[in-house]
């Protein structure tokens, strides 16, 4: 008997173009630093926030890399996703979760990249929405760093350069 299995984000992305007609999500494809799609995320707003869900290939192995949304929707290989900008951080506090005046509304907890050198994640961020006058994200960016963010330092907690970029759209 051959068994077959479908990995989980594989299934996720196979139906997130249903998601996508109904307003409350969006996918959106990564690309890496040598311009090429290296993965996906899909996002799905609740009352409560967006869930992401994702996986993305060809990440250095065994490393805990920082995942923010970023203010701007542009993913330029060239200037290493300087483009995207800033984080998104609408309410103008500090960076970092353990920060005292923190964290940006696109702070969001490290990730871990498996030995093969795959992100895969679910992550849920409560302090922002897909459609919002204030807190939306429609036209940001997500982006991975190369390193792991420290939760304190602002403006990005030494969280490294920026190795994959998607556009929400």
């Amino acid at each position: 008997m051959t068994r077959h299995v479908v990995p989980f984000a594989a299934a996720i992305f196979v139906a997130a173009s249903a998601f996508a007609q109904d307003g409350n999500s969006a996918k959106a494809d990564f690309i890496g630093l040598s311009g090429t799609e290296i993965g996906r995320v899909l996002l799905t707003e609740s009352d409560g926030g967006v869930l992401l869900e994702m996986e993305l290939t060809g990440l250095p192995p065994r490393k805990w890399v920082a995942l923010h949304i970023h203010e701007t929707g542009a993913c330029d290989p060239k200037d290493g996703f300087k483009s995207a900008g800033a984080h998104f951080n609408p309410l103008g506090k500090k960076h970092g979760f353990l920060s005292a005046e923190g964290a940006h509304a696109g702070d969001m907890p490290n990730q871990y990249v498996g030995d093969d050198g795959v992100l895969r994640a679910q992550v849920f961020d409560a302090s922002v929405l897909l459609e919002d006058k204030e807190r939306g994200i429609r036209g940001r960016a997500v982006v991975v760093h190369g390193g792991s963010d420290n939760y304190r330092t602002d403006p990005a907690g030494g969280a490294g350069d920026r190795v994959a970029c998607a556009v929400i759209p």
